[in-house]
């Protein structure tokens, strides 16, 4: 059984992934007696790096893998070692012989490649236009994530420019890419950044894509995304280390079973779960053993989904993520079927295959009829570019590289019949899709293991539910929300209620955007508004609204 020191807390949180690490950190160098508790064997969640390929000494992010949300507050505030960096291109995308080449640094070479691609320049122009709409708006609304939510009105006002605000809050996406854009890929890599683990397209009435998209390009308030030095798992290790020296206790290998509260003091139940990892939780071999510890808060940092079955309720609908995951290693980078593009710029940022505007959404109309994709979309990294540091020297020296593989359209739904061979179908299909823009085969690429096997693994949304907890493999633990406060009617304070009666933990949002309904319990993980993305943002309101309401 977990060790614990103390029979109760100021603050226990549910769950070590970077969110629940954020909150500990910050609430232990306020003082508070802070306790962890993590039902898998290291702290990181799905923030990690890995060797995923025995024998060889590279460091994947097996799970997440960019950083773009994560506010430089967060880590002055934690005195955190940890750096990230810059990606020079911003993207390539092949079609053919040729391609898309975007240099973040250069506008005049960007430009050649539009000009290139669609013989003329009017769309380079439009580009030009639109993503210094989403830049005014990421400069006005990416500082305010750290804040207290601002009403609609009031952000409304803050972004002060009418034609952005309808375009990315009104209006669905598709609308807004198809007068800007003429071209069909043009408008493809545009629209990929409202699809990133969001199954929607781009005239969804429900605006999900909309949503998706405005996080993807507000980070830093520039909307860049870079790379993490030293792989994610660099943060994650970072953030542990802030929380133990600040005096937080942390404590792996406890699951969370249950909480209770009476809206002023909470009781927090966990066993010690060392448990077969490759069985669905519900299935997994029984608790050895059950321990409570009484807390003033208690801190969620798991999705709203499982909050609700850890409170005693009926757990809202499972949510649906929508993507495969597939990470590499290669013997060197394979060569393009396009010879205008270097492979080391081509792969250095994000390579956008079979995203054409058409081709998303007929991949989406055939993955909602419950088939695969003829031509599954997806994008590639190639971090090692980037930084090196995540290989050895020998590796590194021998023009080995990491590719991550981030596949969109791939519901949770299409792999339940089948979930390794519908996973074995989509991966095959998927590189089939680089293969087609490439001079060789991407097999032909691979590095092999310490046992002769390539290194490729793919990880679908039921993978990710099994080995991290995403429910349903969605790795926003469910459709990310507007980073404004709920309309009337909906719960307006964190911890609204002041007893344990029933109340909705899915829809309360709060001062801070935590709130449960439960006025001691807080959601500190993706689900909470303004979550999502790799970012430490809800850990830090929550453990602002913590300190909010003591003082």
């Amino acid at each position: 059984m977990p060790n614990v020191i103390h029979p109760s807390y100021d603050a226990v949180i549910v769950g070590g992934g970077h969110n629940g690490l954020v909150a500990a950190a910050y609430l232990a160098r306020a003082g508070r007696r802070v306790l962890l508790l993590e039902k898998l064997p290291g702290t990181g969640g799905a923030a990690v790096s890995t060797r995923a390929f025995a024998g060889m000494d590279a460091r994947l992010s097996r799970y997440s893998y960019l950083v773009s949300l994560l506010p430089r507050k967060i880590v002055a505030d934690l005195g955190l070692r940890f750096a990230v960096r810059r990606r020079r291109v911003s993207s390539y995308t092949p079609t053919g012989d040729t391609g898309l080449l975007v240099d973040a640094q250069d506008a005049g070479r960007t430009r050649e490649q539009f000009v290139r691609l669609t013989g003329s320049d009017r769309d380079f122009e439009a580009w030009q236009r639109f993503y210094g709409m989403t830049r005014h708006v990421a400069e006005r609304l990416f500082p305010t994530l750290t804040g207290p939510l601002p009403s609609r009105a009031a952000l409304e006002r803050l972004i002060d420019d009418p034609a952005a605000w309808a375009a990315l809050f009104e209006r669905p996406l598709g609308e807004t890419v198809e007068a800007a854009f003429a071209d069909d890929l043009v408008r493809g890599v545009v629209l990929t950044d409202a699809l990133i683990g969001t199954f929607s397209h781009a005239h969804d009435p429900s605006l999900r894509q909309n949503r998706c998209f405005l996080y993807h390009v507000i980070g830093g308030g520039t909307g860049d995304w870079d790379v993490p030095i030293g792989g994610m798992g660099a943060l994650t290790d970072a953030l542990a280390d802030a929380a133990r020296a600040a005096g937080a206790e942390i404590v792996t290998g406890a699951e969370v079973t249950s909480i209770a509260t009476d809206g002023v003091r909470a009781e927090v139940s966990f066993g010690d779960t060392s448990r077969d990892t490759s069985q669905p939780a519900s299935r997994a071999a029984p608790e050895t053993g059950t321990r409570t510890v009484g807390a003033r808060h208690v801190l969620v940092n798991a999705s709203p989904h499982t909050l609700a079955g850890l409170l005693g309720q009926e757990p809202p609908d499972r949510p649906e993520g929508a993507q495969l995951k597939v990470n590499m290693l290669l013997r060197r980078l394979p060569r393009l079927r396009d010879t205008a593009v270097n492979p080391r710029e081509a792969f250095a940022g994000t390579f956008h295959i079979a995203e054409t505007y058409r081709g998303l959404q007929t991949a989406y109309e055939q993955a909602a009829a419950g088939r695969l994709p003829d031509a599954p979309p997806s994008e590639i990294y190639c971090h090692s570019l980037t930084d090196p540091s995540i290989l050895s020297p020998e590796l590194a020296a021998q023009g080995t590289h990491t590719l991550t593989l981030f596949g969109l359209h791939a519901p949770a739904r299409l792999f339940e019949r089948d979930p390794q061979g519908v996973k074995e179908a989509l991966l095959a299909a998927t590189l089939a899709q680089l293969d087609a823009v490439l001079a060789e085969p991407i097999a032909d690429c691979l590095a092999l293991d310490a046992d002769g096997r390539p290194c490729v693994e793919a990880k679908s949304p039921l993978d990710l539910e099994r080995e991290v907890g995403l429910p349903g493999g969605h790795i926003f633990h469910r459709d990310l929300s507007w980073p404004f406060t709920a309309p009337p009617g909906a719960a307006d304070q964190e911890g609204a209620a002041e007893s344990g009666s029933a109340t909705d933990v899915t829809s309360a949002t709060g001062r801070w955007g935590v709130g449960t309904g439960y006025a001691n319990v807080y959601l500190c993980g993706a689900g909470a508004v303004r979550g999502g993305g790799v970012s430490g943002v809800p850990g830090h309101n929550a453990a602002m609204a913590v300190l909010e309401k003591a003082s």
